[in-house]
């Protein structure tokens, strides 16, 4: 049986409230939902399926891989769109995301063959607040509102997050600790 699945970022349980509420905000004023149905993140491989008895070799390639990663920080500064639907917080550009995303994506294919389905657009990291089921007419006037709004949280990236669906909303299955100070060469 297949199930699908996605890797990500997942700040501290503090900002993840401090961001929820933003979501909320736009759920009850712009009848946006869909961010709700997974805790905010920043995107490494998106959605993908996966057989039962492949979950365990991923889950093994997941703890090999964020060995080979230090934990970083990452800064997310104010808001970015993807018109016409999509809201969400910018990250700064960061040296080490690009290169961690080319890095998983390629060992993901050639250990497990698992493709990112977006793999010919460009990544951009985000944490999204709004997106699929936010119309035009209310993009339009939250984009008008946030735009400009000022937000700034900073965080350090200390695991990798493998995200299950659970055919109603994603749940963290497994985290996977980035390379600690004390397996430093």
């Amino acid at each position: 049986m297949n199930q699908r699945f996605f890797i990500a970022l997942l700040p501290p349980d503090s900002i993840q409230d401090e961001v929820r509420q933003i979501q909320y905000d736009f759920e009850a004023r712009y009848s946006s939902k869909a961010t709700l149905k997974a805790p905010p993140h920043i995107t490494l491989i998106p959605p993908f399926e996966l057989s039962s008895d492949r979950l365990n070799p991923l889950q093994i390639e997941l703890e090999k891989f964020a060995k080979t990663y230090s934990p970083f920080t990452i800064n997310l500064s104010g808001f970015a769109a993807f018109p016409p639907r999509v809201i969400y917080l910018d990250v700064v550009p960061n040296p080490v995301l690009p290169n961690l995303y080319v890095d998983i994506a390629a060992t993901l294919v050639n250990t497990l063959g698992i493709i990112d389905p977006y793999a010919s657009r460009p990544f951009v990291p985000h944490m999204t607040v709004a997106f699929r089921d936010l119309t035009s007419e209310n993009f339009e006037l939250a984009w008008t509102e946030f735009r400009d709004r000022q937000i700034n949280f900073e965080f350090e990236a200390i695991n990798l997050t493998l995200l299950a669906h659970d055919e109603q909303k994603w749940n963290v299955l497994s985290n996977f600790s980035l390379k600690s100070a004390e397996e430093l060469p």
